[in-house]
């Protein structure tokens, strides 16, 4: 038999005996390898990108290939092989040096059309490292030069879109790349520069990264990156609900916290929430539950009391007509500002919070929620009597 593309070592040309894949997403044989890097080499043999990472990872899906392919000779589905076949091609071609970036762009077309058509070509772009070899081109590149810059972005912005289709079937840790300082300089200025897509694209991957236990350093890193959250909160303000997601995802992380405030969160996700309008379909709610969480810190309850629509913005997210999605955390927002702060329970109270909460009680909302009304409102009048009696 004619041994399939795929299945050659790149560098002897044989059939792969143990395939072993490299930090730049690129396999060899592993003996292959070793040769090279015992040689002094200290690159990929196929890009020529520096190893800052030299070891090498079992590509146990593409062994099993090679296995499934022996064992079943000429019966081995010639479709399938097609398939992978015609996606390495599509790789080598992300992977030249000598193709334009025009060229690339319909490249990236054709993988986004593969992804979007059937989860079962999902899985195959995995083994092949496509993952990878995405997040490679867009924190890789060098930053383009002016006359590029709008190609540049149309291509990173497909490529952005491909590798967060592919992330809930790929390997997470291939986003630890962006745990190196050029890469995760290229994050950011992306995020500076980037076209809304972009910028929307990357709020998503730091949901990614916020949800895996295998980035977990590198989501500490980004939560200390003050531009990066002014940058998030911005968005926030605009209205972005990716904005509010990427929000919401860095604010789960305790010591995200404090920079957050520090970088205007309370007052993004004020504005948020004031011009989210009633019954559509939002994430006002999201914005609640994030602001409940930032109010464990002294500095937050500050600046929501300091900030005139801050009060007002709780109340009106105590009842919602449509559903009640946000009011325990309204609620439970509410009884943290006004426990210590005459001025929040006044303020509170002209903002109408007691229809709010007599509106509340009446609806089909959950006990847990209700309790929590009948708490607020016990609070408040303890606390209108007692501020009475100081008078």
């Amino acid at each position: 038999m004619s041994i399939p593309h795929l299945f050659t070592c790149p560098i002897s040309l044989d059939l792969f005996k143990d395939p072993v894949t490299l930090c730049t997403g690129q396999t060899y044989d592993r003996s292959s390898i070793e040769k090279w890097l015992a040689a002094g080499n200290l690159t990929c043999p196929i890009t020529m990108q520096k190893l800052h990472d030299p070891s090498m990872v079992p590509n146990h899906t593409l062994r099993h290939l090679i296995d499934e392919w022996l064992h079943m000779g000429d019966q081995f589905d010639p479709e399938y092989l097609a398939t992978i076949d015609s996606l390495t091609t599509l790789k080598r071609n992300l992977e030249s040096h000598d193709v334009t970036l025009e060229n690339k762009l319909q490249t990236l077309e054709e993988i986004r059309v593969l992804s979007e058509v059937s989860s079962s070509r999902n899985s195959r772009l995995i083994p092949l490292r496509f993952l990878p070899l995405l997040l490679q081109i867009v924190f890789g590149k060098a930053k383009p030069t002016l006359s590029e810059t709008e190609d540049y972005l149309k291509f990173v912005d497909v490529a952005l879109s491909c590798a967060l289709r592919l992330l809930p079937l790929g390997e997470m840790e291939c986003l630890n790349m962006l745990k190196e300082e050029s890469k995760l300089a290229s994050f950011l200025d992306l995020f500076e520069h980037g076209t809304d897509t972009v910028k929307i694209s990357l709020c998503l991957l730091i949901e990614a990264i916020s949800s895996s236990s295998e980035t977990k350093e590198l989501f500490a890193m980004l939560g200390k990156a003050n531009d990066l959250l002014h940058k998030v909160v911005l968005l926030v303000r605009d209205g972005s609900e990716a904005g509010i997601k990427a929000l919401s995802a860095l604010s789960s992380l305790q010591p995200n916290r404090e920079n957050l405030v520090r970088e205007g969160a309370i007052d993004g996700l004020i504005t948020y929430i004031m011009s989210a309008e009633k019954g559509e379909k939002n994430l006002a709610p999201t914005a609640m539950a994030t602001l409940e969480k930032l109010l464990g810190l002294e500095t937050a309850k500050e600046e929501l009391i300091n900030n005139p629509n801050g009060i007002q913005a709780i109340v009106r997210m105590v009842f919602r007509v449509s559903d009640h999605e946000g009011s325990e955390n309204a609620l439970s927002s509410l009884m943290i500002i006004c426990y210590d702060s005459l001025q929040a329970r006044e303020e509170a109270i002209d903002a109408g919070i007691l229809t709010q909460l007599l509106l509340l009680l009446q609806s089909q909302c959950n006990c847990r929620t209700k309790t929590k009304a009948r708490m607020l409102l016990k609070l408040l009048r303890s606390k209108w009597d007692e501020d009475s009696k100081n008078v």
